[in-house]
């Protein structure tokens, strides 16, 4: 079994920045998939970005050229630099891991708690 503890989230004014990070513990063997879904007020959850353990990474178009990706595979984090916040960026963010892929969410087999983000306006 994999644990995944997010931290980070908060609120933050519009144009801000916050820096969610992710832990994985426990039986990890190759994730080779790590990265962040969110679920706003009323929507689906949707895939916020993702890395592979060979950084390979993939962005949501509404995030793209805002936020940053990052991992560190000797201590099996995940970070999710969030910059130029917006109101629509509001919702529960979650850690996702996987051995093979993230990028549904039928796909995914571990996940986080999730972590609050509110942007004000």
């Amino acid at each position: 079994q994999v644990q995944l503890v997010e931290s980070g989230g908060g609120l933050v004014q519009a144009g801000g920045s916050l820096r969610l990070s992710c832990a994985a513990s426990g039986s990890i063997f190759r994730l080779n998939a790590m990265g962040w879904y969110r679920r706003a007020p009323g929507k689906q959850r949707e895939l916020v970005a993702s890395i592979t353990i060979g950084s390979i990474t993939n962005y949501a178009d509404s995030v793209k050229g805002r936020f940053t990706i990052s991992r560190d595979n000797a201590k099996n984090t995940v970070c999710l630099q969030m910059s130029s916040l917006k109101p629509e960026d509001t919702a529960v963010y979650y850690c996702a891991a996987d051995q093979r892929s993230i990028a549904t969410i039928f796909a995914v087999q571990y996940w986080g708690q999730g972590t609050q983000v509110t942007v004000s306006s």
